[in-house]
């Protein structure tokens, strides 16, 4: 496991974040046995939100780290402001509420790293600065950012902090995967991959903000159960999506070049696409859904492996390896 730093928090990260959102208060032991095994893996950063499972798996994530005495060594990523059945919620009060929710159910003082979970272009920067600083200062959250906010977006709140003696927002968290998305899974969500996300990898890159790249495995895209010739016989809903999101003829190219690669140096397909994704010139975070304690570890090993930029490429676009 590498880890790394984000400006504000006192810890080091692991590269490999793992999310909550399958956590569950009514299967406690399972939830434990998957906690307990990311961390004996060397995972110490753990992503949840206000709107995961109605704020289950915060509770069930704060009840983890409350009952290990763990609060000190791991990373609690936590995100608010998401739209509701009813409205768009990115304002001061509805960021203000969801923290003080989530602060609640997580059984902490402080997050580590909140982030914004969706944005709103047609509200100004200027409150959602402001009100995230009075919140940084008051003690509630160590450091800011962003996720499915454009970089155009971000360096417009980070221009308005800079000429206000604000802190900035110090991460984001876009799609991107070796799988490049056909449609939005959900409204609002902004991926940096394929030709469609170049300049917003450019701009990262030049800044080396800190990402936390969610589906960075494409939603279980690489587990290799999806085909062509099988796409009809999904019938839950998360397969369903992974269908609708990533089954195109562009991606099963990909997959079946990472399938070569995978052969040629002894890996699994998911250890290859997570390879791809940590060997960008950018500052990721690689955020995972992994179901069992052996498939973040073997992650955390793919998260070590360097493939060159030759070989970046031509999982990317194929021609000559």
């Amino acid at each position: 496991m590498q880890y790394r730093s984000i400006p504000y928090i006192d810890k080091p990260i692991a590269n490999i974040v793992q999310g909550t959102a399958m956590l569950s208060s009514l299967e406690m032991e399972q939830a434990n046995d998957l906690l307990d095994a990311v961390y004996a893996s060397g995972g110490n950063a753990f992503d949840t939100a206000h709107s995961y499972g109605d704020g289950d798996c915060e509770r069930k994530l704060g009840r983890w780290v409350d009952e290990r005495g763990l609060r000190d060594r791991v990373v609690i990523i936590s995100k608010g402001a998401h739209p509701n059945v009813d409205r768009i919620r990115v304002t001061p009060f509805d960021i203000t509420a969801d923290l003080f929710d989530s602060l609640a159910r997580l059984q902490i003082e402080a997050i580590d790293l909140y982030l914004l979970h969706r944005d709103d272009p047609s509200v100004s920067v200027g409150p959602i600065m402001e009100i995230l600083n009075e919140h940084q200062q008051a003690g509630r959250i160590d450091a800011f950012g962003a996720s499915n906010w454009s970089h155009e977006r971000i360096q417009a709140a980070n221009e308005y902090a800079a000429g206000h003696g604000l802190a900035p927002f110090v991460a984001s968290s876009p799609q991107f995967s070796l799988a490049v998305p056909m449609q939005e899974p959900w409204p609002g969500c902004i991926s940096i991959s394929g030709p469609a996300g170049a300049a917003a990898r450019d701009w990262y890159q030049k800044m080396q903000m800190p990402l936390l790249t969610w589906s960075s495995l494409a939603g279980g895209f690489f587990s290799g159960r999806f085909r062509p010739d099988n796409l009809d016989t999904f019938s839950d809903e998360i397969d369903q999506l992974c269908v609708e999101t990533y089954c195109c003829e562009a991606n099963f190219q990909r997959l079946e070049r990472a399938a070569i690669l995978a052969r040629a140096k002894g890996l699994t397909l998911a250890q290859v696409a997570m390879a791809y994704v940590m060997s960008q010139p950018l500052n990721i975070f690689a955020i995972v859904g992994c179901q069992n304690g052996s498939e973040f570890a073997d992650l955390a090993l793919a998260s070590e492996i360097e493939l060159t930029t030759r070989e970046l490429a031509w999982l990317d676009v194929g021609g000559q390896l």
